[in-house]
This record gives C-alpha cells, sequence and structure tokens, in this order.
C-alpha cells in the first residue's frame, strides 16, 4: 500500500495520517471543516488536497451515522480502491452500507480502541493506536484485497487486530464505552452552576468519574443513537441497581444514619462488593498491556483545574493571543512544542482559518490575562508574532477531567499483521465469531469472496 485517504481530521482521522506519513505512505486529507484538514496537514499529516487517481485505500473518520453516506459518495466519485472506517458502531453501519454503497464488497467496518481526552487534529498522536485493539467487521461480501489493505494499515499504526461480529461489537462498546459516557455526563451534569469553594475540593476521585464527559455532545448523540437498543439494555440493568441503592440510602437516613440496620447496611455492602468483583476481570486484561504513556491515554492530565473558577488571586476572564502561521513546513508542530513548554494545554490552543489574512491559518491561545504579557514576551522572544486578542469572561465549566473516551477497550501484544490468520472465523458464510487475528503466515487468513451476491 502506497496512497491512503483520510475523511475526516478529528483525533483519530489525523492520528492515523501521522501514522501513515510517518510509514512513508501519500496521505490525501479531506474534512468538511477546511480549517481542520489544513491544521492536520500543518502537523505533517499529508496533503490537504484531492488524489488525482484512486488511492488504495480510505479511511473514513466521520461519525457513526454519516458513513453510509459519505462511503456512497466517495465510492461514486472512485475515491479509493478500497474503503474502511473508525466509526465505534458497526451493526447500523453494516446495514446501511450494504443496502445503499455502489460497492459493499470494496468495505469492511473497523474501530480502533482508542482515544484521548482531547479531540481535534490538534490532539492527534501518530503512536496513539500502538498496541490497542483495532476491531474489524467484515460481511460475507468483504473483498480479501480491501481485508487485506486493511491489516495493512493496522500493522503500520502499531495495533493489535481482532475480528468480530458487528452486533456483538456493538453489545461489547455499549457496556465498555457508551454507556460510562452517559453515566460520566450525568455526573459531571450535576457541577453545573459549581462555586469556587466547591470547585477546590474536587479531588482525583471527580475527576476519575468524570474525565469521560467532555466529548463533543453532538459525536455523542450520534454514537448513542446508533447503539440505542445495547445502550437501553445496559443502562436498565443501572436503574434496576439505583433503585435498590435508593432504597437502602433512604432506610438508612429515615434511621438518622444510625447502624445496625441489616437491610440498609447489606444492600450497600453488597452492591460495593459487585463493585470490586466487577473491576477484577478487568484488571487481569489490563495487566497484560503496557501502561499507559504520559501522552495522555489515561489519568493524570497535567494542570488539571476548574476551568471558569477564579483560581486563588486571579479572575473570571480569559485573553486571547493570536499568531498567524506562514505555511513553513513543521511551523505548527515547532509552535505547539514551544507554548506546551510554556504550559499552554491543547484546551486552551485552537487553529482557525483568518479571512482577513488571505485565510491564513491563525493559531489562539486562551489563558488568564495575568499570564497572557508574560505568555506573549516569551512567544515574541521564540521569535513567534504573537498578538493580543480579545478578553473575554471565562464561561463556567465542570472540572477539567483527563483521561480518554473509553474507546480503549482490550489488550494485546503488538502483532506483525502480515503473518496473520484469522481464527474461529468462517468467513464464507458469514459466522464471524469474536476471533484475534494471530500469528500465521498471510495465505492463511480465510479467502473473503471478491463479490458477489450478499
Amino acid at each position: 500500500m502506497r496512497t491512503l485517504a483520510v475523511v475526516g481530521t478529528g483525533l483519530i482521522g489525523t492520528s492515523v495520517a501521522l501514522a501513515a506519513t510517518r510509514a512513508g505512505l501519500t496521505v490525501y486529507l479531506a474534512d468538511r471543516d477546511e480549517s481542520a484538514a489544513r491544521t492536520a496537514a500543518a502537523l505533517g499529516a499529508g496533503r490537504a488536497e484531492r488524489p488525482e487517481a484512486p488511492v488504495d485505500l480510505a479511511v473514513l473518520a466521520v461519525p457513526p451515522g454519516q458513513i453510509a453516506p459519505v462511503l456512497a459518495t466517495a465510492q461514486a466519485r472512485g475515491l479509493a480502491r478500497g474503503y474502511t472506517d473508525v466509526a465505534s458502531v458497526k451493526a447500523r453501519t453494516e446495514r446501511e452500507v450494504l443496502a445503499t454503497a455502489p460497492h459493499p464488497s470494496h468495505y469492511v467496518g473497523g474501530h480502533p480502541m482508542t482515544g484521548r481526552e482531547w479531540s481535534g487534529p490538534l490532539a492527534a498522536r501518530p503512536e496513539l493506536f500502538r498496541d490497542r485493539t483495532w476491531v474489524l467487521t467484515p460481511t460475507r461480501v468483504t473483498s480479501k484485497q480491501v481485508f487485506d489493505r486493511t491489516l495493512d494499515l493496522i500493522a503500520l499504526c502499531g495495533a493489535v487486530p481482532r475480528v468480530m461480529r458487528a452486533r456483538a461489537h456493538d453489545d461489547a462498546v455499549a457496556l465498555t464505552s457508551h454507556t460510562p459516557h452517559l453515566v460520566a455526563s450525568l455526573m459531571a451534569a450535576r457541577l453545573a452552576g459549581i462555586g469556587a469553594g466547591t470547585a477546590h475540593l474536587a479531588g482525583q476521585g471527580l475527576r476519575d468519574v468524570t474525565r469521560i464527559a467532555r466529548g463533543d455532545p453532538r459525536l455523542w448523540t450520534d454514537i448513542l443513537a446508533s447503539n440505542a437498543a445495547a445502550v437501553t439494555a445496559v443502562l436498565a440493568e443501572l436503574h434496576r441497581d439505583l433503585d435498590g441503592l435508593l432504597a437502602a440510602l433512604r432506610e438508612l437516613a429515615g434511621a438518622g444514619g444510625a447502624r445496625g440496620t441489616p437491610a440498609g447496611d447489606g444492600a450497600l455492602t453488597e452492591l460495593l462488593g459487585r463493585g470490586v468483583a466487577g473491576l477484577a476481570g478487568l484488571d487481569e486484561a489490563r495487566s497484560a498491556r503496557p501502561a499507559d504513556g504520559p501522552d495522555g491515554h489515561a489519568g493524570g492530565g497535567r494542570n488539571a483545574t476548574v476551568p471558569g473558577a477564579a483560581p486563588p488571586g486571579g479572575t473570571p476572564y480569559r485573553s486571547h493571543l493570536d499568531i498567524p502561521l506562514t505555511g513553513r513546513p513543521g511551523e505548527l508542530s515547532r509552535l505547539l512544542g514551544t507554548t506546551a513548554a510554556l504550559g499552554v494545554t491543547l484546551e486552551d490552543t485552537s487553529v482557525r482559518c483568518a479571512p482577513g489574512r488571505g485565510n491564513a491559518l491563525v493559531v489562539r491561545l486562551t489563558t488568564e490575562p495575568p499570564l497572557a504579557r508574560s505568555l506573549a514576551a516569551r512567544l515574541r522572544a521564540e521569535g513567534w508574532p504573537a498578538g493580543d486578542g480579545p478578553v473575554t469572561p471565562a464561561a463556567p465549566a465542570a472540572p477539567r477531567a483527563p483521561g480518554d473516551g473509553a474507546r480503549r477497550d482490550g489488550a494485546g501484544r503488538n502483532g506483525t499483521v502480515r503473518d496473520a490468520t484469522v481464527r474461529d472465523a468462517t468467513v464464507r458464510d458469514a459466522t464471524v465469531r469474536d476471533a484475534t487475528v494471530r500469528g500465521h503466515t498471510r495465505r492463511d487468513v480465510p479467502v473473503l469472496p471478491a463479490a458477489g451476491g450478499r
């Protein structure tokens, strides 16, 4: 594989593009937001332009509900010889693709189980997929050539492939990703209007519970709508547990919190014990996976504070510094390295096109006014033309919650996918059981039908 197209240059799409570019592929970038595609290109992820000829593989990094229409459009235009996606819901997408795609055999569903606490191209990392599970959900019509090219992509990203049925995948992520996001959001919503005094009492426990609530609400609405049935089943179980928990706590509250109420104490102890037991299997699986690195894959972010709440002696206002880019190769990466060294986080960094500057990219840094002048002076000393932007009131927000989007389910070794076989999978009669792609030779991979009936 020599050429790749990435449609959708957010966190995952840009990370795929960076990994592919690092491996020597020619990568073409597209996004309905021009500034996102140009930002990814400025980071070295590829070219923000259309390829002159069909590429070997196209990665659709758009929300689940958009996969089928985007695929149909791309295939009609002849963008690529093969297609895959990175969406977190597979069954609905599979049905829509089989019903609407001009060439459904040229597509295989995919989902890399990884993420970060940040979104957008600025958060992208080429090593994001290293040693992470990457699920593939081939159908009975998926061609072997497209399947193999997608395995090549997974290999160059350093991920570990796993083949699953689309429905089994969706049931699994409803429990391990989608419902946890909803629960975190419900808890984070309790923090609206939190006062500065209470915010300063927010410890690691609150951050651990709410850290995945920072996702784009529109994207997560699409994800949850696409997997509503499976998520509903998990929420119903939680609902039953919450009913029992409320009953126990009300009994204890009615007793003035006195001990010696067997029903209340017993219900609480039983629920907490089940929680400890439930983590045992997860901890065992995690023990096989390398520890999370310092690049934001999990927990413990730097500068974990409460945005919008005035720091001691601080101010509830924010200043902006605008830094225009000239388009020199590697310029954006160098600037991000400089700002990170000065303590500016990704959340406080944005990139936009500036029509008044010839549509050039402009990086905007956001910080407290007392720090803005010194930050601007240090940037200018480094040779960056930092100009003052507007001062705006700080919007109240929930405590910063470092962590990823819970798309990190599964573990595994860094396998070489060129030498692979699909075990426990009979693709020709569409009985792909949960199967791991493990080491034998490429010719041992079951041959998927190149085309034909569904």
